[in-house]
């Protein structure tokens, strides 16, 4: 395979996997409907999915630093969609948890060793890194219409083993990547002295991460339903609510590198993230059909940052760059599930809005962690590279 062509080829695999982190929060609507799930009830299912997710990716991270695993590729994207394609089989709320649960070690194994992979053949620019996670941003957004289409289509729940065809296609998508990687060598990547690890700047960065993650998946696991209750319209409100959220930051992703190329990835992220505050109060309490222009805002407040944390995790840590892959990537999303009981038990003894509005602080936190940022030392590489190590899918991280 040409080297031109394994971004766009990883991206969309990023795509096959990413659809079943959407694919929780899509198919929150449908439990309540057919199984009578409460908010506290439909928030475990989405902790089911993010807590393994959580605790793995770093670990999976860890190892990758330092046995490069490229088979994870493939395997972890079908046991991602394995797990949620039999997540509606069955009424047991116990199985349910576990399916989405093993879905969810999927995604963490994933992430770390497919962001090295993508750092290699992008030679650790941050606009590559920005089109890779873009396939993930559009598996989000394309995860409501694809649960729809199965779910809502006429076969209920039960119908969610036909899921399993997106990991199909992202396994078989890895393969002539790896492949040609392989042949490649060692030297197919660029290989620069590693630099210094900035831990203080990483941690910092890491909590930013952490508090855009319990804005996002918060909103993603409850926005359904509040604009359902809001507008009125049945399920189609509040999945065109998800598409929004999810499809605006496919637009966020790309953006973020091109606005990052000419202010710098960590003012660019400060800003984003104040935008993204405003816009989440924007969405909780402004009245009427406006709440989905304050969606798409929101989504790109919190999607500009998204592939610049990567490539600052990296760079903050060049010396692990998995480990770093892992918690910028991966957490970013999963470990805001953890969050979602607690918000889910609040909305069940209040109401939805109230347990909401603590998510216009989350951003703000991240505004004021990226206050104490700087950008890290970049000595004269093309593309926003820095002097770290780009490390070759063949070699030991």
């Amino acid at each position: 395979m040409q080297t031109q062509h394994r971004i766009p080829v990883l991206s969309v695999g990023h795509a096959c996997v990413d659809v079943y982190q959407g694919a929780v929060a899509a198919l929150v609507p449908f439990l309540v409907a057919e199984r009578g799930y409460g908010y506290a009830a439909v928030s475990g299912v989405v902790l089911a999915a993010s807590l393994l997710s959580s605790v793995a990716q770093p670990l999976f991270g860890a190892v990758t630093d330092r046995w490069p695993l490229p088979w994870l590729l493939p395997v972890s994207t079908l046991l991602s969609g394995i797990g949620m394609a039999l997540s509606g089989v069955g009424d047991s709320y116990g199985l349910t948890l576990a399916f989405v649960a093993l879905s969810g070690v999927g995604v963490a194994a994933y992430h770390p060793e497919s962001a090295r992979v993508a750092r290699a053949v992008a030679g650790g620019g941050h606009r590559g890194m920005a089109w890779f996670s873009l396939g993930g941003n559009l598996g989000f957004a394309a995860a409501p219409l694809l649960v729809a289409a199965v779910v809502a289509g006429g076969g209920g729940l039960r119908a969610t083993p036909l899921l399993v065809l997106p990991a199909l296609a992202g396994a078989l998508l890895c393969l002539p990547v790896l492949r040609s990687l392989g042949q490649d060598g060692p030297g197919d990547a660029a290989t620069r002295a590693p630099g210094r690890d900035d831990v203080r700047s990483f941690v910092r960065l890491s909590f930013a991460v952490v508090f855009r993650s319990i804005a996002f998946t918060g909103l993603s696991t409850f926005l359904a339903l509040f604009v359902t209750q809001r507008l009125g319209g049945g399920s189609s409100a509040g999945t065109a609510a998800l598409v929004v959220l999810y499809a605006g930051g496919a637009v966020g992703s790309v953006l973020g590198g091109a606005l990052a190329d000419r202010w710098g990835r960590v003012p660019v992220t400060r800003w984003s993230y104040l935008v993204a505050a405003a816009a989440v109060a924007g969405l909780l309490l402004v009245p009427g059909p406006a709440l989905y222009g304050f969606v798409a805002l929101t989504s790109a407040g919190l999607y500009v940052p998204f592939s610049l944390q990567v490539t600052l995790g990296q760079d903050y840590l060049p010396s692990r760059i998995g480990t770093a892959s892992g918690v910028t990537l991966g957490l970013t999303v999963s470990i805001g599930g953890l969050a979602s009981p607690a918000i889910g038990a609040l909305a069940d003894a209040t109401s939805l809005r109230t347990a909401l509005l603590p998510l216009v602080a989350m951003p703000l936190l991240s505004w004021l962690l990226f206050r104490g940022l700087r950008e890290p030392a970049a000595p004269g590489g093309e593309d926003g590279q820095s002097g770290v190590e780009v490390i070759s899918a063949t070699t030991p991280a």
